[in-house]
């Protein structure tokens, strides 16, 4: 057991019998009262998060952590695959850790995953991903006026907005957290 005042920003804590990742830690006073800290948190097996006061005379368990660089290779009936670069060893995650990252994983592209308790319960994207245009439509001529933006597909099938420059075949740069494009890779 751990002190409240250890816990941080990126740690995972195990909170009413689930991980639950530390988005962010206030200590806390009140006049003459202990301190405690304010911990907002996201719980890792369903999404959810929740904001909780910690004393600082209570005991939380932080769990032990790791992130792990893994390698996208392949989607089947199992589950998504990836690959350890150092060990070559598969390792399977099921589609209710992917979620919604999903749309960005291209293949021997590297991940990292954390792992709880040597146990797969996410999946971080980077910034922006180098995907591959699959599919656009043609820019009119003359249509140039304004920043005027059609549809391309990707080559993991997500439909983004680009501009009217953007051709198949071209690899372009795409930002994870909003699915904006970011420009040619």
């Amino acid at each position: 057991m751990a002190s409240p005042t250890d816990v941080r920003k990126g740690k995972v804590l195990n909170y009413q019998g689930n991980p639950h990742l530390v988005l962010d830690v206030q200590h806390r006073t009140q006049g003459r009262q202990a301190g405690f800290m304010q911990v907002t948190m996201r719980n890792l097996s369903n999404g959810s998060s929740t904001s909780t006061k910690i004393r600082t005379t209570d005991n939380v368990d932080i769990m032990h952590t790791d992130m792990v660089k893994l390698e996208f290779s392949y989607v089947d009936a199992d589950g998504y695959h990836f690959m350890d670069p150092e060990t070559f060893e598969d390792v399977i995650l099921d589609e209710g850790l992917i979620e919604d990252a999903k749309d960005f994983l291209v293949e021997t592209q590297a991940y990292s995953v954390l792992h709880v308790d040597d146990k797969a319960i996410s999946i971080d994207l980077p910034a922006s991903i180098e995907m591959k245009v699959i599919e656009s439509a043609e820019g009119v001529k003359g249509d140039t006026a304004s920043n005027v933006q059609k549809p391309a597909t990707l080559e993991t099938g997500l439909t983004i907005q680009v501009p009217l420059f953007i051709k198949e075949g071209e690899v372009i740069r795409v930002g994870t957290a909003d699915r904006s494009y970011m420009g040619r890779a």
